[in-house]
């Protein structure tokens, strides 16, 4: 008759078989520590060769699944940075001596679940894992270079071929550190030579895949081989063939094992009748942990399994079942005595179908400190089923884990709880756990998982002040208020993982926390306030999210310490801007300057104030005082008078001209100059007499310059020296130019250096070059010469008449000249 399974085991074996070997992955990539961009999964490809255009830099290379008959040397000699390499289901069938010789860095090697007919040379002094399994040796012995593999830690090597065991097959093994040791392929093992196993002395696990259904002789041997190593540990993997007869006692050597202390027995169908020899002989053994992982029960007697009473003194502190496949479609039949198992500190039963938790487990195991039920049909009502009656509820329990049942009320668990008047911790993952009503939790109740359950981002408010671990993952949170965690004064671990949360808030107060877990969310930036009231964390997992690499995260760039980060680099990405998607964030590397206004502006200010003290030293050198002052006052006469556009717009001169000077040359001025123009009947305008009295000297300036027809500058070196003068130059030469005329009259009454200017008188340097100057004349004869020139200039009647008086006065002056010579 075909075995009838109960459904609810087969998905929770595969489930746990799954978490194992993602477990055993990371343990490869912790120990290569490769990045995505170095990891090539070709698994499943179609490929009959190792392809030749892998990037030399690659570390993780998978080909298992493909059709590759052969590795020559040409195949790994370009990947000399490769640490993980794995041809499974290949069918390959030739590995050349040279393949290895360009991959010292090689660490984990599984070429297991092939036809090699000979153990490969490999040439790999860091190997670390090493997986020859499922392979078609002729023998087990093993080459000398397995000598050299000093660091070989893991090593698994099998064949269906082979059925015998001599102790010099693993004698290279002596010289490794080889702490986990797999043998076998599933096959019987008709001869085993004594002390084979004895001799790789590091042991600490031992799994034989090995399949008795007699012989047990060969089976003993090895367990006693294997009790003179330190292993502690053996798995017995597919022990029996599934149509298998026992009628001895496979078990019977197991009280005579000092060492060995923790038996593992997978993927087994176990009769109830051998279920009974092996308890019966655990009970007279040392042995303090006894596992079942996936197994198949099957009742092989009409009574079921009967175990009667024992004398000896149990050592056996933990049991687990873990995956029961049952033979019959039915609940199995088990008479034992509780007290028999009186002594255990920790009880599983995982992925059996249990539904109602027996009465009498209750309260039996009075020194039990952790139960797990998990992966079963348990609900509220049958785990604290209403017919059982006791007295107490597992006095000593500290750990009890329900998860992938079918709870769902939280208050009425959070009642229940106060029973168990020990317990600390309580998983509740994967239920269907909803909130209903307030939660009445236990004061020494500190951790509690509810991870897996639709609850939103309420949940908070139904959870205790006491609780010191949480996990919450995968329950629907989006939104984290700023003080959600002052409420848990005790928190140290708080996990969040797979949530849909995109913003820490910040200011968190949470002094004792230490761990805190935000990874696999929505989360884009982390700002340097979130921890300030974290001060106590130490570990921080935040990896998985679309983290924006911008200037938001430079401070969780540059400046947290990535030793809280588990998990750094390998899981952080940029997920934009889009030129980054995708880009690990260790490799991007903002400019400091560009994201720290702080730094900006504390760069800024000493370029600024250098930058200003420069212009201003500049503004000193060329004297923009001077011309600032100008330039005010050019605007202040723009707002108080109107300009003259045109000079042919009959303009009325109320002076022939206004006389610049300084006061240094009144005397020439007051002697010569304004008697002689005056004299001549020309209207003469000096400050000395013609500025109105109380009106602002600017104003007089302007007014002057402005209502006279030319203006008069007397240079001399005192002329250049007057600030007054200066400001007269220049409104007689704004007004020059913006009329577009010929106003201005230069008189050289002194010699001046032109090098003698002040850089404020460099159009006055341009002026005297391009227009003409009259200079006063120390001879007598040619002073008169200089008196009709000035007159003429001054004069704004007929033009005709001004060239008639020109002439006579040259004319007179050279019947003079020609006279005195």
């Amino acid at each position: 008759m075909p075995p009838t399974f109960w459904t609810i085991a087969v998905p929770s074996f595969l489930l746990m078989v799954r978490s194992a070997v993602l477990m055993d992955v990371d343990k490869k990539v912790q120990l290569c520590s490769f990045r995505r961009e170095n990891s090539k999964d070709l698994t499943n490809s179609k490929l009959n060769r190792i392809p030749s255009n892998l990037p030399d830099d690659t570390e993780y290379l998978d080909v298992s699944e493909n059709n590759i008959s052969s590795i020559v040397r040409e195949d790994l000699y370009r990947l000399p940075r490769l640490c993980f390499l794995k041809i499974t289901h290949c069918g390959l069938r030739f590995i050349s001596p040279d393949a290895f010789f360009s991959n010292s860095e090689l660490k984990v090697l599984n070429i297991s679940y092939n036809p090699l007919t000979v153990i490969p040379y490999m040439p790999l002094p860091q190997l670390r894992i090493l997986d020859l399994s499922a392979n078609a040796y002729e023998n087990y012995r093993l080459p000398a270079f397995f000598s050299n593999l000093t660091y070989l830690t893991t090593f698994a090597i099998g064949s269906t071929k082979v059925t015998s065991v001599e102790i010099g097959d693993l004698a290279p093994l002596r010289n490794t550190s080889l702490k986990r040791f797999t043998f076998g392929s599933g096959t019987k093992i008709q001869k085993y030579e004594a002390g084979s196993f004895s001799q790789i002395r590091s042991l600490e696990e031992v799994s034989l895949r090995v399949t008795f259904c007699d012989k047990f002789d060969i089976f003993k041997t090895m367990l006693m081989d294997l009790d003179q190593t330190h292993t502690r540990k053996i798995r017995l993997i597919k022990l029996f063939p599934d149509q298998c007869t026992i009628t001895s006692d496979p078990f019977e050597s197991l009280e005579k094992l000092h060492v060995l202390s923790n038996l593992t027995i997978v993927d087994t169908l176990i009769n109830s009748s051998v279920m009974v020899k092996l308890l019966q002989n655990i009970w007279k053994s040392s042995f303090e942990e006894l596992e079942f992982l996936n197994i198949t029960y099957n009742e092989d007697t009409p009574y079921g399994f009967q175990f009667p009473s024992q004398n000896h003194t149990l050592s056996l502190r933990a049991i687990v079942f873990n995956g029961v496949n049952h033979y019959q479609y039915r609940y199995p039949t088990v008479n034992m005595s509780m007290d028999l198992i009186s002594q255990l500190t920790y009880l599983k039963f995982s992925g059996t179908g249990m539904n109602i938790l027996p009465c009498n487990l209750i309260s039996v195991i009075p020194s039990l400190q952790i139960l797990d039920l998990s992966n079963n049909l348990l609900d509220d009502t049958g785990f604290w089923w209403y017919l059982c009656s006791y007295e107490s509820v597992f006095p000593a329990l500290r750990q009890l884990s329900l998860s992938n049942n079918r709870f769902s009320d939280l208050a009425y668990i959070s009642k229940r709880t106060h029973e168990m008047k020990a317990l600390m911790s309580l998983d509740l993952s994967f239920n269907s756990i909803q909130i209903r009503a307030p939660c009445s939790w236990p004061s020494h109740l500190t951790e509690l998982n509810l991870s897996h359950n639709n609850l939103g981002n309420t949940v908070f408010q139904y959870l205790s002040p006491h609780f010191q671990k949480i996990d919450l993952s995968k329950t629907g949170i989006s939104f984290i208020s700023q003080d959600v965690l002052s409420q848990f004064p005790s928190l140290t671990h708080l996990i969040l993982s797979f949530n849909n949360i995109q913003l820490i808030p910040s200011d968190l107060h949470a002094p004792a926390l230490r761990t805190l877990y935000i990874d696999q969310n929505a989360i884009t930036s982390i700002d340097q306030t979130v921890l300030e009231g974290l001060s106590s964390l130490q570990i921080l997992k935040a990896s998985n999210n679309p983290f924006v690499c911008d200037c938001d995260n430079f401070w969780f760039l540059t400046m947290l310490n990535k030793t809280l980060l588990p998990d750094w680099p390998l899981d952080y990405t940029c997920s934009s801007p889009p030129s980054l998607a995708g880009k690990y964030l260790d490799t991007y590397k903002p400019v400091k300057l560009s994201c720290l206004p702080g730094l900006q502006a504390a760069v800024a200010l000493p370029v600024i104030i250098a930058i200003t003290a420069a212009l201003g030293i500049i503004f000193y050198v060329c004297d923009g005082v001077w011309y600032t002052k100008m330039l005010w006052v050019w605007i202040r006469v723009k707002q108080q008078s109107t300009k003259q556009t045109d000079k042919s717009t009959n303009s009325t001169f109320h002076y022939n001209a206004f006389i610049s000077y300084s006061q240094h040359d009144c005397t020439w001025v007051d002697s010569e100059l304004v008697p002689t123009l005056e004299s001549a009947g020309l209207n003469i305008c000096i400050h000395e007499r013609d500025f109105v009295p109380g009106r602002w000297i600017v104003d007089n300036i302007i007014s002057c310059v402005e209502s006279s027809y030319k203006t008069i500058f007397i240079l001399s070196k005192h002329f250049v020296q007057s600030e007054w003068c200066n400001y007269e130059l220049f409104f007689a030469q704004h007004r020059a130019i913006s009329l577009n005329d010929d106003s201005l009259v230069f008189i050289l009454l002194e010699p001046i250096p032109s090098d003698s200017l002040p850089k404020k008188f460099l159009r006055l340097r341009t002026l005297l070059k391009q227009k003409t100057y009259l200079e006063w004349p120390k001879d007598e004869t040619k002073k008169k010469v200089f008196w009709s020139s000035l007159r003429s200039i001054l004069q704004t009647a007929d033009k005709s008449m001004v060239l008639k008086e020109i002439a006579f006065d040259i004319a007179e002056n050279a019947l003079l000249l020609n006279a005195q010579t």
